[in-house]
């Protein structure tokens, strides 16, 4: 950690939140009562086969395109009014940006470091709410720009490419372990364990912290004592 020239942060529960996540059983319920008998362990089923294999290859631009391949994926042709009823719930609940990401994602560009998100996530849920701070970043790594989904070291690899830098001079900062602990530690990058709720995190975490501004905080504490 202590030759640090990158910062890769997680989004989801690091970056961004959700206020009100919209449910398998919400949305199996609103099918059933439009006449589509689709249960909440097909919802999560195909939503997880369109997250992690079909927006890595086919990249969708919106909740329509998005939504319209979890159907095709459940076999299940809904009408329009349906699909936009859907499409229209999951828009009223967006990401929101933590306050702390607000701050930290500009301190690290402001001391000088490489930033970058690293998601399997669609770019267009979360890219509304990073607005604010779009700017500070280097790159902005999906699943769909890396080809893969994240638990794929691949996607860890073609980031440091596109940044120059050599895994030893890399970190991550995410909230879950294997993603954004685990997986990058097999390869040489660093990390830092988002612990926003107090969990015990085991002996593999470089570092443990609260938000994201202490994160900062360690990272240029060790640097500067390089």
């Amino acid at each position: 950690m202590d030759n640090v020239k990158a910062v890769l942060f997680d989004v989801h529960g690091t970056l961004v939140y959700e206020n009100h996540p919209t449910t398998e059983i919400e949305l199996s319920d609103y099918l059933f009562s439009r006449g589509y008998e689709v249960s909440p362990h097909q919802v999560r089923a195909a939503w997880a086969y369109v997250a992690f294999i079909d927006y890595p290859r086919y990249g969708y631009k919106g909740w329509r395109s998005y939504f319209s391949r979890i159907f095709w994926r459940l076999g299940v042709k809904v009408d329009e009014e349906t699909l936009m009823a859907v499409v229209n719930l999951l828009e009223s609940r967006p990401y929101k940006l933590y306050s702390d990401a607000a701050q930290a994602v500009p301190k690290a560009k402001q001391n000088g470091f490489k930033t970058a998100t690293v998601t399997t996530i669609a770019r267009f849920q979360f890219e509304k709410a990073l607005e604010p701070i779009k700017a500070c970043f280097d790159f902005m790594m999906t699943g769909y720009e890396a080809g893969c989904d994240k638990s794929n070291p691949r996607m860890y690899m073609r980031l440091l490419e596109i940044l120059n830098v050599e895994p030893s001079e890399a970190i991550v900062v995410g909230d879950n372990l294997e993603l954004d602990v685990l997986i990058p530690g097999r390869l040489g990058i660093g990390s830092i364990f988002l612990n926003r709720q107090g969990r015990k995190e085991g002996s593999s975490v470089d570092a443990s912290v609260y938000d994201l501004n202490e994160a900062m905080e360690t990272i240029i504490k060790r640097v500067s004592k390089n």
